[in-house]
């Protein structure tokens, strides 16, 4: 069927009225998100954004310009609309939903309504001494993905954007970038939130000991004793959504480093999951472009972006719909009466 399907969205697509290939990558955007759909006419219904947030053992240890308190003070900024994620979300008509997966604060339920309150712990452990999250909150983790991207589907969503907000979240990031994709974790650590030399040096330090640590207390890891001894809640949340968002044939839109090595760690666990993903943006961030090289992954956009949030694949939106309109609404040759010439 995928063959077949294949074969009539390329006749369709070169039969559009215009040079063979002309449209470029929206050619292949479109190509793909008819064969996720399984359709030769796919639609872009209520596109949904969910934004996870935690904090993580590591940070403190050092590897964050940021301070830890920024986490939670973004997560209330964000019922006002504030954050670049609202402006985005608001821009390209997205549902955002920001939910509360292990922030180190209290969120009070009727100040702060805007969060979903999902928390599993006031921060993950210290990867540097131990795993980050156990079994059990591993699998409560992956669940709530799998929940939000439910009721993202059952309000007619076919389109999945995730972002995350958690001080210190590049160091797994780069972690998980050099056990899976086996490149020196020199070139995986960068500047994070802005440290500078000094401070990448010292991030770099750290995570070599958290990596020969794990190494020395784990005998034959599988994937998930990987990432779920590294990552945080807020990841393995996206983890879980991204695997969910693949079994429901939805468009998913990913973002920068994090949800890159998301992409990467939920690939680890089912390689069909990628099949669904559209790499909206290459970031700053010093390992994002290697990332995005050796998992062959062609972003989108390269805006120098390093915010994240999911800010990065918003932005690569309109790309998407732009192909999808294009496919659906363009005229052939036949129809409209032009001499087709190759």
């Amino acid at each position: 069927m995928n063959s077949e399907l294949r074969s009539a969205l390329q006749d369709k697509i070169d039969n559009l009225n215009k040079p063979k290939g002309s449209l470029g990558v929206l050619e292949e955007i479109a190509m793909q998100v008819g064969l996720i759909q399984q359709t030769l006419t796919p639609q872009l219904c209520h596109p949904c954004h969910i934004l996870f947030g935690g904090d993580h053992g590591i940070e403190r240890e050092g590897v964050s310009l940021s301070p830890r308190e920024v986490t939670w003070q973004q997560m209330i900024n964000y019922g006002r609309g504030g954050g670049g994620v609202n402006v985005l979300c608001r821009q390209h008509g997205f549902t955002l939903r920001i939910v509360d997966m292990g922030v180190d604060y209290y969120f009070d339920p009727v100040l702060y309504a805007h969060i979903i309150p999902r928390k599993i712990r006031y921060g993950t452990r210290n990867f540097l001494h131990e795993a980050a999250m156990t079994e059990e909150e591993w699998e409560q983790a992956l669940a709530v993905g799998r929940e939000q991207v439910d009721a993202c589907h059952a309000e007619g969503s076919n389109v999945l954007c995730l972002g995350e907000m958690g001080i210190g979240n590049t160091s797994p990031s780069s972690v998980l970038m050099h056990l899976f994709l086996d490149i020196p974790l020199q070139q995986c650590v960068g500047a994070g939130s802005g440290l500078d030399d000094a401070g990448i040096r010292h991030k770099l330090a750290v995570l070599t000991k958290a990596v020969q640590h794990f190494h020395d207390t784990n005998n034959d890891p599988s994937a998930t004793d990987t990432i779920r001894y590294f990552v945080g809640y807020e990841m393995a949340a996206a983890i879980g959504a991204m695997l969910r968002a693949a079994e429901l044939r939805m468009v998913i839109l990913v973002d920068g480093f994090i949800m890159t090595a998301c992409m990467l760690a939920a690939q680890q666990l089912d390689p069909s999951v990628r099949d669904c993903a559209i790499f909206g943006h290459c970031g700053d961030e010093g390992g994002h472009q290697l990332m995005l090289q050796a998992m062959n992954a062609q972003p989108l956009l390269r805006l120098s972006m390093r915010l994240g949030e999911g800010t990065g694949a918003l932005c690569a939106y309109p790309i998407v719909a732009s192909a999808v309109h294009l496919l659906n609404e363009m005229d052939n040759f036949q129809h409209a009466a032009i001499t087709k010439y190759f």
